[in-house]
């Protein structure tokens, strides 16, 4: 057993009564007469548990427990008095206290309270752990200049409680970002909770965010509670913000205003303290230009923006997310890892990945899956993307010479490919910019370059 109790009292009666019996239970106990040397005495000894009496000399028990959660928010403290009150057990509570025992002391009631409290403290070091580990499989990869710098903002944003809006193309990782916001934040302990805006139908998308009472509309055959009030005291996620209605978003922005809601079908308001992240791959400036988005939400969420590169402008980083992508695989899998050639590596590098980093993982993934060897080499790397990416390192492929042209429909298809090579170089070779540009679905783009024999170079 052998863990490590700190009795802090100034009474030398009670701390030699509770060495006693806590060294026959096999503890380890150690003594403070004041909160001054018992905060020495933490940094010290590092305890499983604290037993805080309340009055004492130079820093009382209160102070002592806040000065204490400051600097081991884990640790479990156990408050004793003879003078207690309702009051004093609540603001003790609230400031982190694991219990609260009144004197004279029960002996027997330590004991079962100090087991309890070290069960209970064993559980949030585990469940620290997980967490822990849980993140790293949602880690923002990578160590380029865009990648570093968004780091740093996400920590030093993240010990405050302003409203964040990420931005950026599909797949480059906006919910790591927020999470991210939420794990490095003092809300860690708190519930992250995320909602996909546009993947909820417009009839039930504000009972999913505010909850509903019982008989609010047909099938509300009890109270539910929303999001928000999931979230409470902790963060919450709401991705694709920009397809939420002008109705939902007006709710929306009273609870960034006045922190208060009330559920579909109830006049109740609820309270809720809760941290807003709100994402989209939209131009918002352009929703509100179009009257599909409010500007004073726009404002209430973009306290702090981010906005998150897309794959292509980080290619150094691909390296490390292929080796990222490889350990989760192989650790899901229970296999061992694969080797991925330097040529692969290269090969993915020279792709434009129009999916971002999402669809890096589901190729990683595809390659893990299919390729029978331990090594991935570039000849296993799917023909559209290893096509695309060789091509980048040719000179686009025009005709040398004029055509002989014999019919209308090769004329046709001259200015049709050369267009569609005009069009790439003036967009840097990107496909999905291309695609938009001249009004064509991408996969159609792919179609005609692959018949008209144009790699995709950039």
């Amino acid at each position: 057993m052998n863990e490590t109790i700190l009795v802090v009292d100034d009474e030398q009666n009670i701390r030699t009564a509770l060495a006693g019996i806590l060294e026959d239970e096999g503890y380890r106990p150690v003594f403070a007469k004041d909160g001054l040397e018992a905060l020495d005495m933490a940094k010290k000894e590092n305890p499983d548990l604290v037993l805080l009496d309340i009055w004492m000399p130079r820093l009382d028990g209160l102070e002592t427990l806040q000065a204490l959660k400051e600097f081991h928010p884990l640790l479990t403290v156990v408050m004793m008095s003879g003078h207690g009150t309702i009051e004093t057990a609540v603001k003790s509570t609230k400031l982190g206290a694991y219990d609260f025992i009144e004197k004279p002391l029960s002996l027997e009631k330590v004991l079962v309270t100090v087991k309890n409290g070290l069960d209970v403290g064993r559980l949030k070091a585990e469940n620290d752990t997980l967490r822990t580990v849980a993140f790293k499989g949602h880690d923002m990869v990578g160590n380029t200049p865009a990648i570093l710098q968004l780091q740093e903002q996400v920590r030093r944003v993240a010990a405050t409680n302003a409203s964040v809006l990420i931005t950026g193309e599909n797949g480059t990782g906006k919910e790591l970002v927020a999470r991210a916001i939420h794990h490095w934040s003092p809300r860690k302990e708190k519930p992250f909770v995320e909602i996909n805006c546009a993947a909820i139908p417009e009839e039930l998308i504000e009972s999913e965010l505010f909850g509903h009472e019982k008989g609010a509309f047909t099938g509300a055959v009890a109270q539910k509670k929303g999001k928000f009030d999931l979230a409470d005291g902790g963060t919450i996620f709401l991705d694709e913000i920009g397809d939420m209605s002008l109705k939902t978003q007006a709710k929306v922005l009273r609870i960034l205003q006045e922190r208060k809601f009330e559920r579909v079908g109830g006049t109740k308001t609820i309270e809720v303290d809760v941290r807003v992240v709100a994402a989209t791959n939209k131009d918002l400036p352009g929703e509100i230009r179009s009257g599909t988005f409010r500007e004073d939400l726009f404002y209430r969420l973009n306290v702090v923006p981010f906005t998150v590169p897309p794959l292509r402008e980080r290619r150094d980083d691909i390296p490390l997310l292929v080796n990222h992508f490889l350990a989760i695989f192989a650790k899901r899998e229970g296999q061992e890892r694969k080797k991925v050639l330097p040529e692969t590596v290269e090969l993915l590098k020279g792709y434009d990945w129009p999916g971002n980093v999402r669809e890096l993982r589901n190729i990683i993934e595809r390659l893990v899956i299919m390729t029978p060897g331990k090594v991935i080499t570039p000849d296993q790397v799917p023909d559209s993307i290893g096509g695309a990416a060789a091509g980048r390192e040719g000179e686009p492929q025009r005709p040398g010479a004029p055509l002989e042209l014999n019919s209308l429909r090769e004329a046709r298809e001259g200015f049709e490919r050369e267009f569609i090579l005009q069009k790439l170089e003036e967009n840097g070779w990107n496909i999905s910019r291309t695609a938009e540009v001249i009004e064509l679905e991408r996969s159609n783009l792919y179609r005609k370059m692959k018949s008209y024999g144009i790699d995709a170079r950039k």
